[in-house]
């Protein structure tokens, strides 16, 4: 077989992410659906204090685990587990939304599920990490207008810690690589979507899976 035969074998079948599993934190939510009285209703929770991302709020979820995750989709539903209560036997998948590839180095696969559950009373927090949780519906999502901001995002080569000694993340000079390239380069301007909500605001990863769904439905 010659070697151009080898990489047309090998070539994968739909493209992934490159470097996924070595270059990203990677990591899995549930986007749970829950069918109440007045229709269908999205279940968010509030982050506990003293968390790095406390009072956020989100959708259950967290980090994939190489060695005991099979699938992204296991991720989804341990994390929910743990997090929420929710066995997994009462999460219906129902399918799942574009993985995010987040500006600061993180990967989000998206699964939507439907709970198999009466209310939340149904619910066993985990309070480390679960402040509260509630829920709000999708007819009421959708007559929201989300606010867009943007953020500069920024290369930079080189910066000086809290000391003032210069770190080099890319030696230019050593690398013969053109000069410019020793100052911050890039500057592309990130979306943001904020959702302003009874409930509090949300925005950020949880704002765009909100955003992307909501133009599903």
């Amino acid at each position: 077989m010659s070697k151009l035969d080898q990489l047309k074998h090998k070539l994968p079948q739909e493209p992934g992410i490159l470097d996924k599993e070595t270059k990203y934190f990677n990591s899995a939510v549930l986007v749970p659906i829950l069918e109440m009285s007045d229709g269908y209703h999205l279940l968010f929770q509030k982050r506990q204090e003293g968390l790095r991302q406390e009072h956020d709020i989100c959708f259950p979820g967290g980090k994939y685990e190489l060695e005991s995750d099979n699938s992204y989709k296991i991720t989804a539903l341990r994390e929910t587990e743990e997090e929420i209560g929710v066995s997994r036997k009462k999460i219906d998948i129902i399918g799942r939304l574009d993985t995010i590839v987040a500006p600061m180095g993180a990967t989000v696969d998206i699964f939507v599920g439907l709970l198999d559950i009466e209310g939340l009373d149904e619910l066993d927090i985990h309070d480390h990490e679960v402040r509260e949780v509630f829920t709000l519906s999708i007819d009421g999502l959708q007559t929201i207008e989300p606010e867009k901001y943007k953020v500069r995002l920024e290369i930079q080569p080189e910066r000086k810690d809290e000391d003032g000694n210069k770190e080099i993340y890319l030696p230019v000079d050593e690398l013969d690589i053109p000069d410019r390239y020793s100052q911050p380069w890039g500057g592309k301007k990130y979306r943001v979507y904020v959702y302003k909500t009874e409930k509090g605001v949300i925005w950020g990863i949880t704002g765009e899976i909100i955003h992307n769904l909501l133009e599903y439905i």
